[in-house]
């Protein structure tokens, strides 16, 4: 099963699950970059490295977290068990079993 999503939501959804796999300035300069939509030149000035190095940085940390994806697929699971659930959801008639598939959904 293939999930279609866009690219920030795909890179914030692998830094939330391998993002701690990175060291600490790979994760800071990831994030900032990615996820805050902060300048190249910007984070270059604040961590002392060049704007190459940034971009290099960044490159290399998305390969990184796609590696993980591609051994572990967490989020692939992730994102088939909220699929799956929300689905569950949708046909039940039972407000109870809507009431836990809102628990899981909430929980993932």
């Amino acid at each position: 099963m293939m999930f279609v999503m866009d690219k920030m939501y795909e890179e914030a959804l692998l830094f939330d699950f391998y993002g701690e796999l990175l060291t600490e300035k790979q994760r800071a300069v990831f994030e900032e970059v990615v996820l805050c939509d902060c300048s190249l030149s910007e984070v270059a000035e604040e961590h002392g490295i060049s704007r190459q190095g940034v971009h290099d940085m960044v490159k290399r940390c998305g390969r990184i977290l796609s590696g993980y994806e591609e051994k572990l697929g967490l989020v692939h699971k992730f994102l088939r068990l909220k699929k799956k659930t929300e689905e569950i959801r949708r046909l039940a008639s039972d407000e109870q079993i809507r009431a836990i598939a809102d628990e899981i959904l909430e929980e993932l």
